[in-house]
Protein backbone atom coordinates (compact mmCIF):
# COMPACT_ATOMS: atom_id res chain seq x y z
CA UNK A 1 0.00 0.00 0.00
CA UNK A 2 1.53 3.08 -0.97
CA UNK A 3 0.41 6.74 -1.02
CA UNK A 4 1.37 10.12 -0.88
CA UNK A 5 -0.33 10.85 2.88
CA UNK A 6 2.74 7.77 3.65
CA UNK A 7 4.76 9.13 6.42
CA UNK A 8 8.46 9.19 4.83
CA UNK A 9 10.43 11.25 7.61
CA UNK A 10 8.46 14.65 6.68
CA UNK A 11 6.96 16.22 10.20
CA UNK A 12 3.22 15.27 9.76
CA UNK A 13 0.53 18.00 9.66
CA UNK A 14 -1.26 19.67 12.81
CA UNK A 15 -4.49 18.51 11.12
CA UNK A 16 -3.18 15.00 10.48
CA UNK A 17 -3.50 12.08 12.30
CA UNK A 18 -1.19 8.54 12.03
CA UNK A 19 -2.27 5.25 11.78
CA UNK A 20 -0.64 1.63 12.13
CA UNK A 21 -2.35 -0.15 9.09
CA UNK A 22 -3.28 -4.16 9.30
CA UNK A 23 -4.76 -6.94 7.35
CA UNK A 24 -7.50 -8.94 7.69
CA UNK A 25 -8.03 -11.49 5.00
CA UNK A 26 -7.86 -8.75 1.96
CA UNK A 27 -9.28 -5.91 4.19
CA UNK A 28 -7.27 -3.19 5.40
CA UNK A 29 -7.69 -1.35 8.91
CA UNK A 30 -5.92 1.05 10.96
CA UNK A 31 -5.89 1.72 14.63
CA UNK A 32 -4.37 5.54 15.79
CA UNK A 33 -0.57 5.01 15.92
CA UNK A 34 -0.82 6.97 19.63
CA UNK A 35 -2.64 3.57 20.74
CA UNK A 36 -0.11 1.12 19.73
CA UNK A 37 2.63 0.05 21.98
CA UNK A 38 4.55 -2.62 20.37
CA UNK A 39 3.91 -5.26 17.72
CA UNK A 40 5.01 -8.68 18.24
CA UNK A 41 5.13 -12.38 16.21
CA UNK A 42 2.53 -14.70 16.73
CA UNK A 43 3.85 -17.63 19.14
CA UNK A 44 0.72 -18.42 21.04
CA UNK A 45 -1.10 -17.92 23.93
CA UNK A 46 -2.77 -19.58 26.78
CA UNK A 47 -6.54 -20.19 26.82
CA UNK A 48 -8.41 -18.82 29.53
CA UNK A 49 -11.97 -20.69 30.39
CA UNK A 50 -15.00 -18.95 30.30
CA UNK A 51 -14.29 -16.40 27.88
CA UNK A 52 -16.09 -14.97 24.75
CA UNK A 53 -15.30 -17.15 21.14
CA UNK A 54 -13.03 -14.06 20.68
CA UNK A 55 -10.90 -13.62 23.53
CA UNK A 56 -7.98 -16.45 22.39
CA UNK A 57 -6.54 -16.22 25.63
CA UNK A 58 -3.28 -14.52 27.13
CA UNK A 59 -0.03 -14.31 26.14
CA UNK A 60 3.24 -13.32 28.36
CA UNK A 61 4.44 -9.70 27.03
CA UNK A 62 7.73 -8.90 29.13
CA UNK A 63 6.29 -10.67 31.95
CA UNK A 64 2.82 -9.26 31.73
CA UNK A 65 -0.34 -11.30 30.88
CA UNK A 66 -2.17 -9.25 28.43
CA UNK A 67 -5.41 -11.12 26.56
CA UNK A 68 -5.64 -11.29 22.89
CA UNK A 69 -8.51 -10.85 20.71
CA UNK A 70 -9.37 -12.22 17.63
CA UNK A 71 -10.34 -9.60 15.30
CA UNK A 72 -11.40 -11.65 11.89
CA UNK A 73 -13.48 -13.39 14.94
CA UNK A 74 -14.48 -10.23 16.54
CA UNK A 75 -15.49 -8.73 13.43
CA UNK A 76 -17.75 -12.08 12.48
CA UNK A 77 -15.47 -12.86 10.12
CA UNK A 78 -14.84 -16.47 11.26
CA UNK A 79 -11.90 -17.91 13.59
CA UNK A 80 -8.09 -16.95 13.02
CA UNK A 81 -6.03 -20.09 12.82
CA UNK A 82 -2.95 -18.68 13.36
CA UNK A 83 0.61 -18.91 11.79
CA UNK A 84 4.06 -17.75 12.33
CA UNK A 85 3.11 -14.98 9.57
CA UNK A 86 0.23 -13.98 12.29
CA UNK A 87 1.16 -10.99 14.58
CA UNK A 88 -0.48 -8.91 17.35
CA UNK A 89 -0.42 -5.29 17.91
CA UNK A 90 -0.57 -4.22 21.94
CA UNK A 91 -2.70 -1.72 22.38
CA UNK A 92 -3.84 0.61 25.25
CA UNK A 93 -7.20 0.94 25.74
CA UNK A 94 -7.76 3.23 28.88
CA UNK A 95 -6.36 1.59 31.75
CA UNK A 96 -5.64 -1.91 29.60
CA UNK A 97 -3.20 -3.59 27.65
CA UNK A 98 -4.52 -5.87 24.85
CA UNK A 99 -3.18 -7.85 22.31
CA UNK A 100 -5.02 -7.62 18.42
CA UNK A 101 -4.69 -10.68 16.23
CA UNK A 102 -3.96 -9.76 12.63
CA UNK A 103 -2.88 -11.34 9.54
CA UNK A 104 0.20 -8.59 9.28
CA UNK A 105 0.84 -4.84 9.44
CA UNK A 106 1.24 -3.01 6.40
CA UNK A 107 1.90 0.88 6.91
CA UNK A 108 1.90 3.67 8.51
CA UNK A 109 -0.27 6.14 7.13
CA UNK A 110 -1.12 10.02 7.58
CA UNK A 111 -4.15 11.47 6.64
CA UNK A 112 -5.76 14.84 7.58
CA UNK A 113 -9.10 14.59 9.87
CA UNK A 114 -11.16 16.07 6.62
CA UNK A 115 -9.86 12.87 5.02
CA UNK A 116 -11.37 10.53 7.32
CA UNK A 117 -15.15 9.88 6.18
CA UNK A 118 -18.35 8.49 8.42
CA UNK A 119 -19.32 4.80 8.17
CA UNK A 120 -22.46 4.45 6.17
CA UNK A 121 -25.21 3.52 8.34
CA UNK A 122 -26.54 0.32 6.75
CA UNK A 123 -28.51 -1.54 8.71
CA UNK A 124 -29.96 -1.19 12.19
CA UNK A 125 -27.49 -3.80 13.82
CA UNK A 126 -24.13 -2.43 15.32
CA UNK A 127 -22.15 -4.75 12.85
CA UNK A 128 -19.77 -1.17 11.84
CA UNK A 129 -19.73 -0.19 15.46
CA UNK A 130 -16.15 -0.87 15.47
CA UNK A 131 -15.28 1.06 12.77
CA UNK A 132 -15.00 4.62 13.74
CA UNK A 133 -14.17 6.11 10.13
CA UNK A 134 -12.78 5.34 6.47
CA UNK A 135 -9.88 6.54 4.31
CA UNK A 136 -9.31 5.78 1.07
CA UNK A 137 -5.72 4.89 0.15
CA UNK A 138 -4.21 5.31 -3.65
CA UNK A 139 -8.12 5.32 -4.52
CA UNK A 140 -8.16 1.43 -4.50
CA UNK A 141 -7.89 0.97 -1.15
CA UNK A 142 -10.37 1.45 1.76
CA UNK A 143 -8.71 1.20 5.60
CA UNK A 144 -11.23 0.57 7.98
CA UNK A 145 -10.35 2.83 10.83
CA UNK A 146 -10.58 0.84 14.30
CA UNK A 147 -12.83 1.67 17.43
CA UNK A 148 -10.61 0.33 20.31
CA UNK A 149 -13.34 1.67 22.91
CA UNK A 150 -15.68 -0.93 20.98
CA UNK A 151 -13.45 -3.84 20.88
CA UNK A 152 -14.14 -4.61 24.31
CA UNK A 153 -17.44 -3.27 24.45
CA UNK A 154 -20.07 -6.26 25.46
CA UNK A 155 -23.34 -7.20 23.60
CA UNK A 156 -25.24 -5.56 26.88
CA UNK A 157 -23.58 -2.83 27.11
CA UNK A 158 -23.42 -1.76 23.25
CA UNK A 159 -27.64 -2.16 23.49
Amino acid sequence: MQDANLIDGEAASADAEQFVTFTIDEEHYGIAIMAVQEINNWTGSRHLPSQPDYVRGVCSVRGTFIPIIDLRCRFGQGVTEPTPQNVFIVVQIGARQIGLLADGVSDIVSANRADIKPVPDVSETKGSAFLCGLLNIDDDAVVGLVDLDSILETEAEAA
